[in-house]
């Protein structure tokens, strides 16, 4: 569980309800006419930028997002300095049926066993490392577009909001509900942007560029070993794109 990700999360609503209920109470903030406009014709125009797998496919990976990371580049690095060890002692086809920790790096390390030299290796891990890029941009396109729209519905809602007022001024009963459906769909919009989908998109690019990161190390160290290099020289490689407070770490532990 990402516990700063789902108590920010829950901490923003919690902060927006409690003042509504403070306020008055849930009542007044709740009116169907703007919930369709804003929430539903949001979602009807994000699905129309879009195909219908990478739509629903966002939904799975605003899950996600509420996961805690897996990537741990301590035990990638120490997992990549045991193997080129045991591949430079007892060769590589010692490295069959050896654990790892994700498929990119079992896809990478079966490569080497198969007899891949480094340049196939590299072409073909780039080629994967490209295809998950693509994929992460597609679902953050999705993630973006509701981003971008549903403060723009908001401001839709308000135009119909106001046309009605305006279009009703005689009728004191009317101009309630009409200015109810102007200011919601404002508020709806902003949440959707700011609160809902905002936050997830930043929180899903953070996550891509630490994937990235983490193949691009995977990568280098299947390279050293296809190169047949030292453990230590493949280590103090690794350890030069990590945070200098890893490395005094994983230093201090070897």
């Amino acid at each position: 569980m990402d516990v700063a990700g789902l108590v920010g999360f829950l901490g923003a609503m919690g902060m927006i309800f409690g003042a509504m209920i403070f306020a008055g109470g849930l009542g007044p903030f709740l009116d169907v006419p703007s919930i369709l406009i804003v929430f539903g014709g949001t979602a009807f125009a994000v699905l129309s930028t879009t195909a219908m797998g990478p739509y629903m496919s966002s939904f799975k990976a605003i899950g996600r997002m509420f996961k805690a990371s897996t990537l741990k580049t301590d035990l990638l690095v120490q997992r990549l300095v045991e193997l080129s060890a045991l591949a430079r002692k007892d060769g590589m086809m010692a490295l069959e049926g050896q654990a790892v920790p994700d498929k990119f790096f079992e896809k990478g390390l079966q490569m080497l066993v198969d007899g891949a030299d480094e340049a196939k290796l590299t072409k073909q891990l780039k080629q994967e490392i490209k295809a998950m890029k693509s994929r992460h941009e597609g679902v953050q396109g999705v993630i973006k577009a509701w981003v971008d729209i549903g403060p723009a519905m908001g401001m839709i809602g308000t135009l119909i909001g106001l046309v009605l007022m305006l279009g009703n001024m005689s009728d004191v009963k009317a101009i309630g509900p009409a200015m109810a459906v102007a200011l919601l769909t404002t508020l709806y919009g902003a949440m959707i942007a700011n609160v809902l989908f905002g936050p997830i998109l930043t929180k899903m690019q953070g996550r891509t560029s630490a994937e990235l990161e983490y193949r691009a190390l995977v990568m280098e160290g299947l390279r050293g070993i296809a190169r047949g290099e030292s453990p230590r020289l493949i280590e103090d490689q690794l350890l030069a794109a990590l945070d200098p407070p890893v490395q005094e770490k994983m230093r201090a532990a070897a």
